[in-house]
């Protein structure tokens, strides 16, 4: 039971079809565009948050533990960072900065080894060819640059610290 439109009657044409059909392309295709920039943008600003924390996690301990330090032992290219001091009540104390691979990575995780108790400072850290980490004694003050790479971020910090004399 075929029926005609009649008089008043109109159905869509041709044109105002194709016409909805690109309008719906261009909406999504907004809303794709978007959608890609929020998550593509998260993940590059969780990676740049992680590298500034790993950085500013391994120059505060450097630098805390420089302020206490009596004697800068080693600082030479390929060599750890050991600083020592004796507290009020006589007792030695060192503090070894080493860089220790991570498996199929060229970033290395910072360890500091505290009279013997031994944990990890920061991870993604970028060695360098100077030193463990990047840091420069010259007989006063210990001059140093940490630098963190998480995915394509990068984050490097530069420190110095006048150790406290020898009593």
């Amino acid at each position: 039971m075929l029926r005609r439109l009649e008089g008043k009657q109109k159905g869509f044409t041709l044109l105002e079809l194709l016409l909805v059909i690109a309008l719906t392309g261009i909406i999504t295709a907004a809303a794709s565009m978007a959608i890609h920039q929020v998550l593509t943008g998260t993940t590059l600003g969780n990676d740049l948050n992680t590298a500034v924390n790993q950085v500013r996690t391994a120059s505060y301990w450097i630098e805390r533990d420089a302020l206490m330090a009596q004697t800068v032992v080693a600082v030479a290219p390929g060599s750890p960072l050991i600083l020592t001091w004796t507290d009020s009540s006589g007792a030695d104390h060192e503090i070894t900065y080493t860089l220790v691979d991570v498996s199929g990575s060229e970033l290395k995780e910072l360890w500091r080894d505290f009279d013997g108790q031994q944990a990890v400072i920061a991870q993604y850290i970028k060695p360098t060819q100077t030193g463990v980490p990047d840091c420069y004694w010259d007989g006063e003050v210990l001059t140093g640059n940490v630098t963190a790479q998480v995915g394509d971020e990068t984050e490097t910090r530069t420190f110095q610290v006048k150790p406290r004399p020898l009593d």
